[in-house]
């Protein structure tokens, strides 16, 4: 049986960047994925493609709505839809190769198979060979399946989840989107532009009810001139399937009922994490009542060499907070001192505005009762964004009333996923609205509007409103 310092299951981006990090720092690692690609979830039918077919779509849309105002005519515009969808594969594949060239780089031993635990320290691979491998310490990485509601039979053909949204043979005539959350939106607005008629039921009151709540109204303004309907405050009871038509019936908050018909319906209702069949027990490792993997401010389970990272703990599930943890967890059994500040991992929309935040929301910091300035700037008041006609969204700077430190930073705009990098830093080294708007920002550039921002946010300062 061969031995290693650390066995991480699951090859997503929690699990491959922590094994990069324990080989970098010397281990002997070993990395166990079911599927026959790495770099699960994210990689194959998450992040990476849905954001080329965002791409593709908002191509198209610019070419058919903007060309023509920036002096570029076209005849015969038209979606090759096959052929949106075979880039995306293509982009896949080169990005998932890449992750084969890292392993074998850093010496990472590879096994193809589901793992489980036998013990704590004995991991089985189911593969041809069943193979077993010994850890003196084990990282669980294997992320999230969508979710789905009690009632809804997920049929994978007309009633889909987000894997089946990206692999599509045709393109919808008209999809529901059940949830008004990041994936829904996004997956709804390629969608969209390639001239689907999407309705999007979501049951809390505004769209991504976790961000901030100006992010909301910006993205559902900007999203309404793609012809998204939006039907939130409903609660979904009923989905069924006819042929190729699916039925969707829900109730707003007066009880009054909305029934809605389309070749497609998207259940978009969250994720859920992956821990079935790990052989948890085997282990000794306790989960929540919500299925996740228990663990303290080290990430580390019950079990001392067990740790767990990405979505199958507890906190947002995205990528680069699973890197964070999965380098975290590398450096820990190093024994070192990391450090993982959750407040700074920035959130993002994939949508066209993208909308980005980090920090507190301006509903988190009334709940919480902390004097709070505002400073805000709107991108049609920006030259750069009036220059490539991308002037929907605005830049939201939240301030403590009396220090000025930076609270929060939430950005709907062009390049806002970019652009929240600089709010990450400025927080990470507690600087004030001051201290940015004191920053020479380049001209013209969509950064400015955070400067703006800044500068509203000292005392209404702003220059160009």
């Amino acid at each position: 049986m061969k031995k290693y310092d650390v066995v991480i299951i699951g090859s997503g981006p929690g699990g491959y960047v922590g094994a990069i990090r324990c080989a970098q720092l010397g281990m002997k690692t070993a990395l166990i994925e079911k599927y026959s690609t790495l770099g699960g979830t994210c990689l194959n039918v998450g992040c990476i493609p849905s954001k080329a077919l965002l791409d593709s779509s908002e191509h198209y849309h610019q070419a058919k709505h903007d060309f023509t105002e920036h002096g570029i005519e076209l005849k015969d515009l038209k979606v090759n839809f096959k052929q949106m969808i075979q880039r995306k594969r293509g982009v896949v594949e080169q990005t998932v190769g890449g992750i084969d060239f890292l392993m074998k780089k850093n010496k990472v031993d590879v096994y193809q198979g589901m793992g489980s635990f036998e013990s704590a320290n004995v991991i089985a691979i189911d593969n041809d060979k069943n193979e077993k491998i010994e850890a003196k310490n084990v990282i669980i990485a294997t992320g999230s399946k969508p979710g789905s509601l009690p009632f809804i039979k997920l049929d994978k053909e007309r009633i889909i989840t987000s894997t089946e949204a990206l692999e599509l043979e045709e393109l919808p005539k008209k999809m529901i989107v059940i949830g008004g959350g990041v994936i829904g939106l996004e997956l709804g607005s390629v969608y969209a532009r390639l001239g689907t008629e999407v309705s999007v039921v979501e049951y809390m009151d505004r769209i991504i009810p976790t961000m901030d709540a100006t992010m909301s109204k910006e993205l559902l303004k900007s999203m309404k001139k793609l012809g998204v309907k939006f039907y939130t405050s409903h609660k979904v009871k009923e989905v069924s399937r006819k042929g190729k038509e699916v039925t969707v019936k829900a109730d707003d908050k007066k009880g009054a009922e909305v029934v809605l018909q389309a070749d497609y319906c998207l259940v978009s209702v969250g994720r859920i994490p992956y821990t079935d069949k790990l052989g948890l027990d085997k282990a000794g490792v306790k989960t929540d009542d919500r299925g996740r993997v228990e663990v303290n401010e080290n990430l580390q389970t019950n079990v001392p060499n067990i740790y767990a990272i990405g979505d199958v703990v507890k906190g947002a599930m995205l990528a680069h907070k699973a890197e964070e943890e999965g380098t975290y967890v590398a450096e820990f059994i190093n024994g070192e001192k990391p450090h993982i500040d959750y407040n700074l991992i920035p959130g993002v929309v994939y949508t066209w505005p993208e909308v980005a935040s980090v920090g507190k929301t301006e509903e988190e910091l009334k709940a919480t009762k902390v004097e709070y300035k505002v400073g805000s700037f709107p991108f049609k008041a920006s030259g750069r964004a009036r220059a490539s006609m991308d002037t929907d969204g605005v830049v939201k700077i939240l301030a403590d009333k009396r220090s000025d430190e930076v609270l929060g930073v939430h950005i709907c705009g062009p390049r806002a996923a970019d652009m929240i990098a600089e709010a990450v830093v400025a927080m990470e080294f507690r600087a004030t609205a001051e201290d940015i708007a004191r920053i020479s920002h380049a001209h013209p550039t969509f950064t400015e509007s955070i400067r703006e921002a800044a500068l509203g946010a000292t005392g209404n300062r702003a220059i160009h409103i």
